[in-house]
């Protein structure tokens, strides 16, 4: 369950229950949850405990998707698809697997995003948009004046500042669903002690540096 409260259709939110119709038709999105694409939907029903932050974050949505975009699709989807590998979503990353199918890409191209520095199924233009993302998301925006320099060799300031803008949401809407227990990332922390078989076993380093 998301770590926080839900609001559905009965918290009387025009704006969010006009999605809720597209999203959930006919049935309530807290008591019948489920989406298209398999994902029980509370994105959604968090997001409504605040509606500006409802309004804001698809108002993003519709940002990116505007027929106003310079930026092709494709390297859109791409910086999308890896902020969300990266940062360790499984919701955004397996959101927007399907996400890069409807632009174009090939099976072989997605599943090559988690080694794409090793693969060959990318072009100039989307290895400097992924060596990019990484610059954003691992390091926090640090990025070389190589791979800038490759960047702008290939796309716009325009459309350079479009995917900037997008990649980060999305590294953000990333760690938002990990912190908040949202859609596929409402999973435990697997980083945890495995217990040693027996009671009270030693540090197996104490043992092996033993001078006995």
């Amino acid at each position: 369950m998301p770590r926080l409260k839900q609001a559905g259709r009965e918290a009387g939110h025009e704006y969010a229950n006009a999605i809720f119709d597209a999203l959930f038709p006919d049935r309530d999105p807290i008591t019948e949850p489920g989406t298209a694409t398999g994902t029980p939907g509370n994105w959604w029903t968090v997001f409504n405990i605040v509606p500006d932050a409802f309004v804001h974050t698809t108002e993003g949505f519709r940002f990116y998707r505007s027929p106003n975009r310079k930026l092709d699709p494709k390297l859109r989807e791409l910086g999308q698809i890896r902020a969300g590998y990266v940062v360790g979503s499984q919701f955004v990353f397996s959101q927007h697997c399907k996400a890069c199918r409807d632009v174009g890409f090939t099976e072989e191209q997605i599943q090559a995003i988690p080694e794409w520095g090793i693969a060959s199924c990318f072009s100039d233009v989307e290895r400097a948009v992924l060596f990019y993302t990484d610059a954003l998301v691992l390091q926090r925006g640090r990025v070389s004046e190589g791979v800038f320099d490759e960047l702008k060799r290939h796309l716009s300031d325009e459309e350079i500042l479009e995917f900037t803008y997008v990649t980060c949401t999305y590294m953000m809407h990333a760690i938002m669903s990990r912190a908040l227990r949202l859609e596929f990332d409402d999973v435990d922390d697997r980083i945890v002690e495995v217990p040693a078989p027996g009671a009270g076993a030693s540090d197996v380093m104490s043992m092996v540096d033993s001078d006995d």
